[in-house]
């Protein structure tokens, strides 16, 4: 006989919905754990864990960029972040050989992995704020970085207590119980959460919707800052880039004089340039005809790249708005977390039986001279079945890479390639 989540799970449920404006049924109401307050954890006590947290963000991403999206036009934004807190929230879950799994090939930590998780969220949520409040096309100089979970369950279907337990403690997520055969009220509540959290810019969950799936999770993060020193449109000009495919076009490119970070590889490189407090975008630049995609260099530039001062440099980059979308069991599949995505006992915790049926992620980003506005949504679904003065110069001016990473944790919230700025 089918089992409802427990009641003293959600005793404390009283008054607390989503407005979700975008739906026009009932929302579903957001139920808290009776009695379980979410630890407060300080990131100076994890140092070592945060760094693997980034270091698996980090090869997610490379993932993310050598599958490279739907849009098959070279141009990839990503984010790793992202996809990291919703694979974590998974993780949460899992047993045995489904957990040996998910820690290896991700690298998660050993220890205190969710301890490192509620530490880091911590950090980000620092620069929290209503993405709906942003005027995009005036980035705030206080950074807006909002990140949510969503866990939305079948309410006719028991999930584990200790599942529900664990992330409210960790991850300060509540649970939406929904009627998944109900698609007519649930999938537009789900879209609600998905357009509420990325301000507008997702308005659809990105992994789809299925009446037989018992179990969501979804984690949204929104990105909005202007530059710390904003480029003077007056020197913005259509100057040559020359795409992956090798055609030589012309795109509105900015440029100016700042004090950046700068570095260089073997095969690359690099400049952090900086939002107006917290976070920098990582940009790369591959040397011309350097073999592969130079999505390597990205962890040997992070290293080079914190361990620079900041020297005169002339930076030259071009404007882009770019989207993409990710068929996340792929990315899983070539990772090697086979396990994962075909276990029927190894996430019994959050609901017996359950299996992964379907994972995405859309993301987009629109760099300009004021600034940056960026979001993400990851949706994963399941069925449960039984220098001096030297001046640098450098130009941007061919295929590159990029990462908006917080400065404070190193974790790489965005990850992208640009291969020709005219395509979005």
């Amino acid at each position: 006989m089918k089992q409802k989540i427990p009641a003293r799970f959600i005793a404390a449920a009283a008054g607390l919905a989503l407005v979700l404006s975008a739906c026009s049924a009932a929302p579903p109401t957001l139920l808290k754990a009776d009695g379980v307050e979410r630890v407060s954890a300080d990131r100076s006590a994890y140092p070592a864990e945060l760094a693997q947290l980034g270091a698996s963000a980090r090869k997610l991403g490379a993932a993310l960029l050598a599958d490279g999206g739907e849009a098959g036009n070279g141009n990839v934004v990503s984010s790793p972040g992202s996809l990291l807190i919703a694979l974590a929230m998974l993780r949460t879950g899992a047993a045995g050989a489904t957990a040996a799994e998910m820690d290896k090939v991700l690298g998660l930590p050993a220890q205190h992995r969710d301890e490192a998780l509620a530490a880091l969220l911590a950090s980000l949520e620092a620069f929290d704020g209503d993405p709906g409040s942003v005027d995009e096309k005036n980035p705030p100089r206080r950074p807006v970085l909002h990140t949510a979970n969503g866990l939305f369950v079948d309410k006719g279907v028991p999930t584990g207590e200790g599942y529900l337990r664990s992330l409210a403690r960790y991850y300060g997520t509540g649970v939406y119980p929904v009627d998944f055969q109900d698609e007519d009220t649930t999938k537009p509540a789900i879209d609600a959460w998905v357009n509420k959290n990325t301000g507008g810019r997702i308005k659809k969950a990105p992994a789809g919707y299925r009446r037989k799936n018992t179990f969501s999770v979804l984690n949204a993060v929104y990105f909005a800052s202007a530059w710390k020193v904003p480029f003077d449109p007056a020197d913005t000009a259509d100057r040559p880039f020359t795409t992956a495919a090798g055609e030589q076009v012309s795109v509105p490119t900015m440029s100016g004089v700042q004090e950046l970070a700068f570095a260089r590889g073997e095969g690359w490189q690099g400049v952090d340039l900086p939002y107006a407090d917290g976070f920098v975008m990582r940009l790369v630049l591959p040397d011309s005809g350097a073999p592969g995609t130079g999505v390597p260099y990205l962890a040997d530039a992070a290293r080079a790249l914190d361990a620079a001062s900041p020297s005169p440099t002339q930076v030259s980059l071009p404007q882009w708005d770019h989207k993409s979308t990710f068929e996340l069991r792929k990315v899983f599949t070539g990772l090697g977390l086979r396990d994962m995505l075909e276990t029927e006992t190894g996430f019994d915790a959050i609901q017996h039986g359950l299996k992964i049926t379907q994972a995405g992620q859309s993301a987009n980003i629109t760099v300009a001279e004021k600034g940056t506005i960026a979001a993400a949504v990851t949706q994963i679904n399941a069925r449960a079945v039984s220098g001096a003065a030297f001046t640098h110069t450098i130009r941007f001016d061919r295929p590159f890479l990029y990462e908006i990473v917080h400065v404070e944790t190193g974790l790489p919230l965005f990850m992208g390639r640009v291969a020709d700025p005219r395509s979005s």
